[in-house]
């Protein structure tokens, strides 16, 4: 017998059963899975996922609980005790019944800022805007005293940071200071040590984070008096990437985003301020909100919170989440009315967010410079600036930008320099002198030109902050752990005339405050002519279960309660708001 045919033929037989078993097999496999394909495609039409925030103030295991009814948790998020989570509507029910555990529907988040037609973009007006912001706050003066925010950390959560920028990625000593870049969308964490090599760095496409970046901490000089344009450019920056390439970001990939900074608030060096220059509608009290909840944990903990009030002005009670925060700084915007040699026209803005807070708090806080600032934003790499190509400086890689994020920018470079000059200010500190030393914008007569629910205590004064020495007055009659508790919450001093509509304040015994300023009709009007001083201070709170209830004044109007299963309405839509003519 010739063996070698017998075995060839044998190779071969068996090769063909090989074939048809795995024709039938890749059959059978496809009809499976087009089987489960199919019954997926069913069940996702039948039931729907809704991507929504479960949290816990019990001592529960909320990832196990979402995954106990079939739910897929997409970030753990222990700064709130929760999860994010997709849910289908049986789902998100069956959770609903348990006790211990609060729903939210994830909501979308908007930057803070608008462009510029109002004015020509000339390198000759956005060189003198930056040594005017400068000048006027005081920076130049500190910086000629080697007050820079050396040293100081600062955590920038937007869209990012355009990785080729030297101003904003190195100080002024040409030292790398990137401390970290974290990607909170896709949980990327970049490798500090080899940036941009092993892992993707968190880069802006959009451009906004960089604007706001730069603001803070650029090294680059540029202009006329030969300093640099961040109002800190001295600090060391972490970025993290909570909006995408189009500037949408939801409350999950905030939330991420501050749940690592949370649990990282020591790894690269004490992270000492968090800038936040985005937000929402208010859709609950501020005790119940997640990120509101995460921004006090942030508080709590030592790290110093600055947020945009909104661009939702100049209508009352319209200041955005996170900024409603009692807490936390919330920054109005101021202009100099395209007049930089002339501050008897500065004013608030039109577009700055307006209090009182729907809990009766006087928000806010302060105001700083926010219309048509120019800084870093590249046409080609980023979406603003190859979009808008109308809005650029002449001045190289420049953009003008005008909103309540670039007010917070400014004033986080200002915290910055406070807290160089003296490291151990704790968060209330901070806040506390940087409102005693605010500039209050007063009238020739001798009124105040706007109420403290536009410019809250006024316009900062970095230089009067750095050596202020005044303690006890923010944040006092709050318990920051107990709201986070649950055990207390906080109204603050606002009431509402009934009849008039007027807000006013009262003091801590409830008498009705009559000084001018702390009055207002809701009206809007541009006072020419006036200056920055005599700056403004109220009481901060009142316990919330100590007769201060709704129908003593508060009017919750327009807002409406997360866990009444609502979805985020369309006018929350996240990214840029629209681009109108500006102050």
């Amino acid at each position: 017998m010739d063996t070698t045919k017998t075995g060839l033929r044998a190779c071969t037989l068996l090769g063909a059963l090989a074939t048809i078993f795995a024709t039938a097999a890749t059959t059978a496999a496809a009809a499976t899975a087009a089987t489960v394909n199919s019954t997926a495609a069913a069940a996702t039409t039948a039931a729907p996922l809704t991507n929504y925030i479960v949290e816990s103030h019990a001592d529960l295991n909320v990832a196990n609980a979402v995954r106990a009814v079939g739910g897929r948790v997409t970030h753990n998020l222990p700064i709130v005790n929760g999860v994010s989570a997709q849910l289908s509507a049986k789902q998100a029910a069956r959770l609903r019944t348990h006790g211990n555990l609060q729903l939210f529907t994830d909501a979308p988040l908007a930057t803070q800022s608008i462009a510029t037609t109002a004015a020509p973009a000339t390198a000759a007006v956005s060189t003198v805007l930056d040594f005017y912001q400068r000048k006027m706050l005081g920076v130049s003066q500190l910086a000629s005293q080697g007050i820079n925010g050396n040293g100081v950390l600062v955590a920038v959560v937007d869209s990012g940071l355009l990785q080729n920028s030297n101003g904003v990625a190195h100080d002024l000593n040409g030292n790398y200071r990137i401390a970290a870049q974290y990607d909170a969308i896709n949980n990327i964490l970049n490798d500090p040590a080899h940036p941009c090599l092993n892992t993707p760095c968190a880069n802006d496409s959009y451009g906004h984070g960089t604007h706001i970046a730069a603001l803070i901490s650029s090294s680059t000089y540029r202009n006329t008096a030969g300093e640099p344009e961040g109002i800190a450019p001295g600090v060391r920056v972490i970025n993290v990437k909570a909006f995408d390439g189009t500037g949408t970001g939801t409350y999950a990939t905030v939330l991420n985003g501050l749940n690592w900074i949370y649990n990282n608030r020591s790894t690269y060096g004490n992270i000492r301020i968090v800038n936040m220059s985005f937000g929402a509608a208010p859709q609950s009290f501020y005790w119940n909100d997640p990120i509101d909840q995460a921004v006090m944990k942030l508080w709590q903990v030592g790290i110093v919170v600055v947020t945009s009030a909104g661009n939702f002005g100049p209508k009352p009670q319209t200041i955005a989440v996170p900024g409603n925060t009692p807490y936390v700084i919330t920054v109005g915007a101021m202009t100099d009315n395209f007049t930089p040699n002339d501050p008897t026209d500065d004013g608030v803005t039109s577009f700055s967010s307006a209090g009182p807070t729907y809990e009766g708090f006087v928000k806010p806080d302060v105001v700083a410079p926010g219309g048509h600032l120019s800084a870093l934003m590249k046409k080609g790499d980023q979406l603003l600036a190859t979009a808008y190509p109308q809005f650029a400086s002449t001045v190289s890689n420049q953009f003008i930008m005008s909103g309540t994020s670039q007010s917070a920018a400014i004033t986080s470079g200002v915290v910055a320099l406070m807290l160089q000059a003296n490291p151990f200010l704790t968060p209330d500190q901070v806040k506390c002198r940087l409102l005693a030393t605010a500039d209050a914008a007063m009238g020739k007569n001798g009124k105040a030109s706007y109420t403290i629910f536009q410019q809250g205590a006024g316009r900062i004064n970095a230089y009067a902050a750095v050596y202020s020495q005044q303690s006890n007055c923010a944040n006092q009659g709050l318990n920051i752990a107990a709201d986070l508790a649950g055990s207390q919450h906080f109204g603050g001093p606002v009431r509402q005339n009934r009849t008039t509509g007027a807000f006013y304040t009262v003091d801590g015994s409830g008498n009705t405050q009559n000084t001018d300023g702390y009055l207002w009709n809701q009206s809007y009007t541009k006072t020419q002519g006036y200056l920055w001083n005599n700056g403004y201070l109220w009481n901060n709170g009142y316990l919330w279960n100590n007769g201060y209830l709704w129908n003593n004044g508060y009017l919750w109007n327009n807002g409406y309660l997360w866990n009444q299963n609502t979805v985020a309405p369309a006018s929350s839509k996240a990214g840029m708001e629209s681009w109108n003519a500006q102050e």
